[in-house]
């Protein structure tokens, strides 16, 4: 298939796009030579600087950025800019050999897994960065159980093997200890730390000598010294070729080697199954070794085609094949200043043109334009195939996670599945100017970003937004002064507290208003109990009619219209009913939602003309208000269940954390490398927690969080509540 590029550049310094050179330029690009990479890795692990000089080394960019003079074609916004660290995905590509290589680049800190979530879903094969100074880092460590989750193809690189402190072999023994017998070196350094300029690759039996400055590497034979090592791992490799293939296998045994091309065969079918994960060696700083590894994903590393066929929404699958129906996914949005939505996508199935026609939720979009990019820069193509990645703008109805098909094609690609969040805070309200402004702008953002939730909450009069951790909101916090220039603070979130009551209580509330012409008069006699399923039916009352009702909060109301004889007209269950369900929403202790409650309507008084259906909502509610600080009256408070990973160093720490904020720890157990505490938390002492956890274990530990049930809670924490809120009231 053969595409047209006319080459337009993005103005650095805005999202106005200009042309800089008109050429029209004629390439080949097929599903079988595309090669989707995602780089992954800890926090400094350098995935910025290897992408950098994966654009560099493939002659993409003329100069190398980086991250210190914040020129890095990744990280291009001003924040990651301002923090030396990536917080976005980024998308680039280079042509290297027959390849087109897609290279996602990720933020390392958990705090945004949704971005290294999103990417994982559209890559084929994740490219694990390691600090060879620091070993395998806990955060390599937390993102792997996504690479595993996803079935994706790994190759390792042991980074900043110049750094003083290097340690491959030790690096490689930890790669190996953590994610097991399949990791399996390619390549070893001869003379690691400052020094650094060789590498021996035991693969092709070769060894590279850089130029100090980095660049094109001489091959020579390799030493005497190392030949040893270099041919143990060398049969290690054909070894594990061979094992996947039983034509590769017999010729193995008979002839105890496999040639080039077999070699390759085999490991590519390895790789793609997740048989082996390679490790290369190298240093992205100074420019030595990305060329072999963008080598090896030429030869070795599996395209779209060469993957399982991607999973729909409705059970069925879809081939990455460019004569079938053209489908989009669109994986990543993001809002630029004066150009507008920015949507990132995958191909999965048939070749997408400008100015096609595709469908999304039964709203039609044209898709004007499509780009390559390379960060910031992009530049317009006039179709990509299926399995490649790329961009187009100015999508109106579709958004992260959804897909674009042509028209008739019903399927969908099956959506990203996103963690819960683990930490939330409030929004100090703004002036009632800026209020409508921020909304948008927040709930633009929970539109880019599926980890963030935005909720106004209406029992606690507050708006909350729920996120991964400080630095994710602390993100948020930033967009929306920088970008928005709205300003915005946060506050302690209050807790969304259930009252229910503890035992059975009966009550009466005559309302009774006249002021001049008809009046209003209603008088109900009301019993309330805690509800439990198949509870028997009230003791001396006759039942008429029984209705359960799901609460949109949770819990349950068990509503019984017991009423003989008349005394109150049935026509008036619906507005007594509503009159209670009124008084749960808003609890007569502390406000919050009542749940688990059984009313039962057993007498009353109406009167022919001034009963109507105001004056029984407002005596029910009124009766319910006694009626429950009769029955004991209870605060319930949302208890999580939280499972926390970390090291053995700083267990002793994260549980003393823990029972300070009256935790219930449920067990311990060891999980991989990790100590993992389980424990169930009250959500009133979870505020900053992630901050917390982050400072006491110095970012070497991950925590998840997830809503367990109501308890409730002690008599001298409920009076402190009710006090609180009674003096709300008093100031309201």
């Amino acid at each position: 298939m053969y595409i047209l590029i006319e080459r337009r550049l993005f103005c650095l310094s805005s999202a106005i796009p200009f042309i800089i050179n008109s050429e029209t330029v004629i390439m080949s690009v097929e599903t079988k030579n595309l090669r989707n990479i995602v780089l992954l890795g800890h926090s400094g692990s350098g995935k910025t600087t290897f992408a950098e000089t994966m654009l560099f080394e493939s002659k993409a960019l003329n100069r190398r950025g980086t991250v210190e003079s914040k020129s890095t074609v990744s990280d291009y916004t001003n924040i990651e800019q301002d923090k030396q660290t990536s917080l976005f995905t980024s998308l680039m590509h280079v042509r290297w050999k027959n390849s087109k290589i897609n290279i996602i680049d990720t933020p390392g800190s958990d705090d945004f897994v949704g971005e290294v979530i999103s990417s994982l879903k559209v890559a084929d094969t994740a490219l694990v960065i390691l600090n060879a100074a620091n070993g395998v880092e806990v955060g390599t460590e937390l993102l792997w159980e996504y690479v595993q989750s996803f079935n994706t193809p790994a190759i390792f690189v042991a980074n900043q093997i110049d750094h003083d402190k290097s340690d491959y072999d030790a690096t490689l023994e930890q790669a190996k200890e953590r994610f097991g017998n399949k990791v399996l070196p390619f390549q070893f350094p001869l003379n690691q730390g400052a020094g650094f300029t060789t590498i021996v690759d035991a693969l092709r039996m070769v060894m590279y000598v850089f130029p100090e400055d980095g660049g094109k590497p001489e091959k020579q034979a390799i030493p005497e010294s190392a030949i040893g090592r270099a041919q143990e791992m060398h049969n290690a490799l054909v070894e594990a070729a061979a094992e996947n293939d039983e034509a590769l296998m017999e010729k193995f045994f008979e002839e105890g080697t496999l040639n080039e091309e077999e070699l390759a065969s085999g490991l590519t079918i390895a790789l793609a199954n997740q048989l082996i994960y390679p490790v290369f060696c190298a240093s992205a700083t100074q420019n030595k070794g990305s060329g072999r590894i963008m080598g090896f994903i030429n030869d070795i590393a599996p395209s779209p085609a060469d993957r399982p066929e991607a999973a729909l929404e409705d059970g069925g699958t879809i081939a990455c094949d460019k004569n079938g129906p053209t489908t989009v996914f669109i994986y990543k949005t993001l809002s630029e200043p004066q150009v507008g939505q920015v949507s990132y996508f995958k191909v999965y199935s048939g070749i997408l043109s400008a100015g096609d026609e595709l469908v999304c939720n039964r709203n039609t979009e044209r898709i004007a334009q499509i780009y390559e990019s390379n960060g910031k820069i992009r530049t317009q193509v006039n179709s990509l195939v299926a399995g490649d990645i790329g961009a187009t703008v100015k999508l109106k109805h579709t958004h992260s996670n959804e897909t674009l098909t042509a028209k008739g094609v019903e399927h969908k690609i099956e959506k990203i599945k996103f963690p819960e969040p683990r930490i939330r805070t409030a929004v100090v309200p703004p002036s009632k100017a800026d209020m409508e402004k921020l909304m948008k702008a927040l709930h633009q953002i929970e539109a880019e970003d599926p980890t963030l939730i935005v909720e106004q909450s209406i029992p606690l009069k507050q708006t909350i937004l729920h996120g991964q951790g400080q630095l994710h909101l602390d993100l948020v916090k930033y967009r929306i002064e920088k970008v928005n220039n709205i300003k915005m603070e946060y506050e302690r979130p209050r807790i969304p507290y259930r009252e229910t009551i503890t035992r059975m209580a009966n009550d009466s509330y005559r309302h009774k208003k006249q002021s001049g012409g008809s009046g209003q008069f209603a008088e109900v006699h009301m019993r309330i109990e805690p509800y439990v399923e198949n509870m028997p039916a009230p003791a001396g009352l006759t039942v008429r009619n029984t209705e359960i009702i799901d609460l949109e909060w949770g819990g349950k109301l068990a509503f019984y219209w017991c009423i003989v004889g008349g005394s109150i007209d049935s026509k008036y269950a619906n507005a007594i009913k509503k009159g209670i369900m009124q008084k749960m929403a808003e609890g007569p202790l502390t406000g919050s939602y009542c749940q688990d409650i059984r009313v039962s309507i057993y007498d009353g008084k109406m009167h022919a003309v001034d009963s109507n259906d105001m004056a029984f909502m407002i005596a029910a509610s009124q009766v319910f208000k006694s009626a429950f600080e009769k029955a004991g009256a209870q605060i319930l408070e949302p208890i999580y269940d939280v499972d926390i990973l970390c090291s053995d160093q700083v267990m002793g720490d994260v549980m003393g954390d823990l029972q300070g904020r009256r935790a219930m720890i449920q067990g311990m157990d060891a999980e991989g490398h990790y100590q993992k505490i389980s424990a169930k938390v009250p959500l009133a002492e979870m505020y900053k927690y992630s901050s917390t956890l982050r400072s006491i274990t110095q970012g070497k530990a991950k925590f998840t969080r997830k809503l367990s049930e109501f308890i409730p809670v002690t008599h001298d924490i409920q009076k402190a509540l009710i006090r609180d809120y009674n003096s709300q009231l008093q100031e309201a």
